[in-house]
């Protein structure tokens, strides 16, 4: 099993200028890439600074003139935002800078306050079916000369311009929960992404189970590769870890906020959370968070990652947004790199 970091810039108030975690957040993927990870993944997200990230495809050609040889991951893009032509051209001159290094990752989106604001009335389910549609389109249009006529899409015979360096193109990851997704991206050769959020390794278990099921049902498909993303903290004790539990759940109590789309926001940040507020959240608790995600000495996150390993996941995606300060950040990816990633040499 290979790893991965998954990372943004990400803020909750203005303590921190925007250039400042810019500048952090790239000092992380130069670890990552120095440490012999295999790829570095962020994604797309709007009018939030919670997770600042307008369009991974700029973060992507930067990186690729900090770093000398870790890939380079959409994590992901936002289907339902992108024409076809548009993604295609735009993803394939990506891989052409990064010198063939572009991992295109393709979600459907998750964030109503983002729906509203791009494109209004647009539901999860038409996200999911406009990302089912768009896919093929990039596809073909990499092939060449090809027209498209479709619910979402219309537009006469495209070739995009450029075409990406890889051949026959970038592998493309999509995000998936539900059994649908899951064959969806079988069937069409792509690579799955998974992530349980805030739940326990029950929640792990099953969203591979769909993803094995799905290559059972197409099975004349060449088996795809799928990535387990997870909060990550590698701690230096276990008081250290209980820290790291406060942080992320901390982390998740902004990130239900944002989801639910009801406290006010002003300047990209959502109304600051109380104490107890925090503290009255049903189901976020530290002890919920230091149980389900990946919380632990070196040794407690090397038996849980050879677990998932067992599993059959091809890729763990380190996900270090976690609320938490960059000398934090950066002390527990350099732990993982020296202390547990050796481990699956």
């Amino acid at each position: 099993m290979r790893f991965s970091l998954f990372v943004h810039m990400e803020r909750v108030s203005e303590k921190t200028s925007q250039k400042q975690l810019y500048d952090e957040m790239v000092e992380l993927c130069q670890i990552a890439d120095r440490g012999g990870m295999h790829a570095v993944w962020t994604g797309e997200h709007h009018g939030m600074d919670f997770t600042i990230a307008p369009n991974p495809f700029i973060n992507l050609a930067d990186l690729a003139n900090k770093t000398k040889r870790v890939r380079l991951g959409t994590g992901t893009v936002i289907a339902p935002f992108w024409h076809p032509i548009k993604l295609a051209g735009e993803a394939a001159m990506t891989d052409i800078i990064t010198d063939g290094r572009l991992e295109l990752g393709i979600a459907r989106g998750a964030y109503s306050f983002e729906y509203e604001r791009l494109m209004p009335g647009l539901d999860a389910w038409n996200a999911g079916q406009r990302m089912r549609e768009l896919i093929p389109a990039v596809k073909k249009l990499w092939e060449g000369d090809y027209a498209h006529e479709g619910e979402y899409w219309t537009f006469p015979s495209t070739t995009s311009s450029p075409r990406p360096l890889q051949q026959p193109h970038p592998p493309i990851w999509v995000a998936a929960r539900d059994p649908n997704s899951h064959e969806f991206a079988v069937a069409n050769g792509c690579n799955v992404q998974v992530t349980p959020l805030h739940m326990g390794d029950e929640e792990v278990e099953k969203l591979v189970g769909h993803f094995n099921a799905a290559c059972d049902k197409f099975s004349d498909v060449p088996r795809p590769q799928i990535m387990l993303l997870r909060h990550t903290y590698v701690a230096s004790s276990e008081d250290d870890a209980q820290v790291a539990a406060d942080e992320v759940n901390v982390f998740y109590n902004y990130f239900g906020a944002w989801f639910k789309n009801e406290r006010p926001v002003s300047r990209g940040m959502i109304k600051t959370l109380s104490r107890e507020e925090i503290a009255a959240h049903p189901f976020y608790t530290p002890e919920a968070m230091r149980k389900n995600n990946v919380i632990g000495t070196p040794e407690e996150v090397i038996a849980r990652l050879k677990a998932y390993e067992a599993l059959g996941f091809d890729e763990y995606s380190f996900w270090i947004d976690t609320g938490m300060s960059f000398e934090r950040k950066k002390a527990s990816l350099e732990r993982m790199i020296r202390d547990v990633m050796p481990a699956f040499v």
